[in-house]
């Protein structure tokens, strides 16, 4: 899994238990999601299909820093599926991870659009 962003909890991200609210963790999945796809596909237009089972396993508090890791499963015709998993940068405790987000590529007329994306491209390989 390869983590490509992080988070820092502060006051207005927790919920009544202070503690990270899980509203606005799958806020910062679902942007981190389309955020992959985009690049990956070369296409601005995603949309969130589908999210899988979703497995709190810890939380974090304020102050700490989290990382959210994304996974491709594998590519569809027009979609994307990626898995991913959510750590706490200071306790190492895995917060929450999903195993299938469904990302479409959607085309001008705002449905479905084929790729043609088969792998995973890493942007310094496009700029050789």
């Amino acid at each position: 899994m390869r983590f490509h962003t992080r988070k820092w909890v502060k006051p207005e991200d927790l919920n009544a238990n202070g503690t990270l609210f899980g509203g606005r963790l799958l806020d910062w999945i679902d942007e981190e999601a389309a955020l992959y796809t985009i690049i990956q596909l070369e296409n601005q237009k995603v949309v969130t299909k589908y999210m899988s089972e979703i497995d709190f396993k810890s939380s974090a508090k304020q102050g700490d820093i989290i990382e959210i890791g994304i996974d491709v499963v594998k590519f569809g015709t027009a979609s994307l599926t990626l898995s991913c998993a959510v750590r706490n940068k200071m306790t190492h405790e895995t917060i929450i991870t999903i195993s299938n987000i469904v990302m479409v590529n959607i085309g001008p007329d705002g449905k479905a659009k084929p790729h043609g994306k088969t792998q995973i491209e890493y942007v310094a390989d496009r700029l050789k």
